[in-house]
């Protein structure tokens, strides 16, 4: 199994990615800004689920040691990140859950990216690597419930369609998702604007709400 390195993995979304990971048997490594915060992301993981294969490193050291990379950074902070860690980063498979948001009045709204989508901004950015977009629309607060079975569908966009394959298997391993190829690259952009309207329909109704296609 690749080890997978999770940039932003202090944040709620990239802790419940590398938990489910983690729980799946990959050796994980959740990066942050700070050494501290990945230490202590870690720790309350651990006490979730004692003996995981999971570690915490500033985000560099954990794009450095793993073969795979999860994106899990704030759209704002995106280009400076992904910059910063290209050395790290290059050649690798990066996946690209980060969703292009603003929020108005507490209200959420997609941002237009001018390459099209932040996924696409990040292949710009990496051209040496593989970069697949995935996992947008996994509730955080359920990730992080251990024992709480999940439901859903994760759509895969990438233009390497073995590379895409490999993400989607992934996605298998969190019971209870479903992976869905979700066509090129180029139609990430439909896959993060969708998740403005779950969070708004999220707010309304107090949800968790997430995706499921159905007749497939």
């Amino acid at each position: 199994m690749p080890t997978i390195g999770i940039i932003g993995g202090s944040g709620p979304e990239g802790q419940g990615l590398g938990l489910r990971f983690a729980m799946a048997g990959h050796q994980v490594v959740l990066g942050s800004r700070s050494a501290d915060r990945a230490a202590k992301a870690v720790d309350e993981l651990l006490k979730l689920v004692p003996d995981m294969p999971i570690t915490g490193a500033v985000n560099a050291e954990a794009a450095q040691a793993c073969e795979w990379i999860v994106l899990s950074v704030p759209y704002d902070g995106l280009s400076e990140t992904v910059q910063s860690l290209k050395p790290e980063m290059d050649g690798k498979l990066v996946i690209s859950v980060v969703a292009p948001l603003k929020f108005v009045k507490g209200l959420p709204t997609a941002v237009q990216v001018p390459e099209g989508s932040a996924a696409q901004q990040v292949a710009l950015l990496l051209p040496k690597s593989n970069v697949v977009a995935a996992f947008h629309h996994v509730s955080a607060q359920d990730l992080l419930v251990s024992n709480r079975g999940l439901e859903g569908d994760v759509i895969v966009c990438g233009d390497d369609d073995e590379v895409k394959q490999k993400v989607m298997a992934l996605a298998t391993q969190i019971v209870g998702l479903r992976a869905i190829d979700g066509g090129p690259l180029a139609n990430a952009r439909y896959v993060e604007e969708l998740t403005a309207l779950l969070l708004y329909v999220n707010k309304v109704y107090h949800a968790h709400s997430t995706v499921r296609l159905v007749g497939i």
